[in-house]
């Protein structure tokens, strides 16, 4: 007998993101990296952000979608919030839960313009490359 084609939109959902990540997906290792490199850098942020006004993006998470916009070689900051929005794995690695909002993308661009101006970019990378004989060895860590 044929199913039928029911749609079910759930209110709530009880599953962790965590979760519907696979064990072995490299960007769990790559993740790891980029968190301790970014606790590093967690002073340096915090002096960035004013006490009272709206909320700002987070710097590590704005760093975070920078990466999976090379990663996965998304060609706009627009295209990467329509990403960020429907993609559960993009979510899950910038540290957005299922129901966060999805940054605009004018203030993403202004926020990462802003980043490249203080070069926060390349202390994250060069946190984690350092360690390492070499770019490529770090990369082959990361993906272990």
């Amino acid at each position: 007998m044929r199913g039928e084609d029911q749609r079910s939109e759930v209110l709530f959902s009880y599953v962790r993101l965590e979760s519907r990540i696979p064990a072995d997906h490299p960007l769990r290792a790559i993740r790891t990296l980029i968190d301790e490199a970014l606790n590093g850098l967690s002073r340096d942020f915090n002096k960035l952000y004013a006490r009272d006004g709206r909320p700002s993006i987070r710097r590590s998470g704005c760093l975070r979608a920078l990466l999976l916009q090379a990663f996965y070689t998304v060609r706009s900051e627009r295209q990467l919030m329509e990403q960020l929005n429907y993609n559960l794995l993009f979510r899950w690695f910038v540290g957005l839960s299922a129901d966060d909002q999805v940054w605009n993308a004018t203030v993403f661009c202004k926020n990462r313009e802003s980043a490249a101006r203080r070069r926060y970019r390349g202390q994250v990378l060069c946190q984690r490359v350092e360690p390492a004989s070499s770019p490529q060895a770090a990369l082959r860590r990361a993906l272990r």
